[in-house]
């Protein structure tokens, strides 16, 4: 399984700081079996962070696309946007999933923003950017993660 990691942060894009919201993305995706196809750290630009999900999606052909940062509630925050402006079908128990795992380790649970969504054969899941909420969101989803690839892959279901 192909899987892409994009880090979203105006200001690491810009001083080159450590990514560690991305290696906790990258060590989680290893431990599902991926293989990183690719990894970057852009700015907190939409149009920029649509066109690298596309890609990620059309050109890669990543299964899964992860990205961390631009979920919370600041004007530079759009990260969820650029993301509804490439999937085509939500799949929001996942990022519902990731916000209640959140609750129990800071009262600002709630204003995360990210989503979850289906791009062709593609799933795109937006992280927080806070190193910490990493281990705590990717624990919630872990084990609907391999289940929900096999099915947007076109595994044969049980229930069709």
């Amino acid at each position: 399984m192909r899987v892409a990691i994009l880090t979203i942060s105006t200001s690491r894009a810009a001083d080159g700081g450590a990514d560690e919201s991305g290696d906790g993305l990258e060590q989680f995706a290893l431990g599902l079996g991926g293989e990183i196809a690719a990894r970057e750290l852009i700015g907190d630009d939409a149009a920029l962070i649509s066109q690298r999900l596309r890609h990620f999606s059309d050109v890669e052909r990543c299964a899964l696309v992860l990205t961390t940062g631009g979920t919370g509630v600041a004007p530079y925050d759009v990260t969820p946007e650029a993301t509804r402006a490439v999937i085509e079908r939500d799949v929001p128990g996942i990022a519902e999933a990731m916000r209640e795992a959140s609750r129990a380790h800071t009262k600002h649970w709630l204003l995360s923003r990210g989503v979850a969504g289906i791009r062709g054969e593609t799933l795109i899941v937006n992280f927080p950017g806070n190193p910490r909420s990493i281990a705590q969101t990717t624990a919630a989803i872990a084990d609907a993660l391999p289940h929900a690839l096999a099915l947007i892959a076109g595994a044969p279901s049980e229930h069709r």
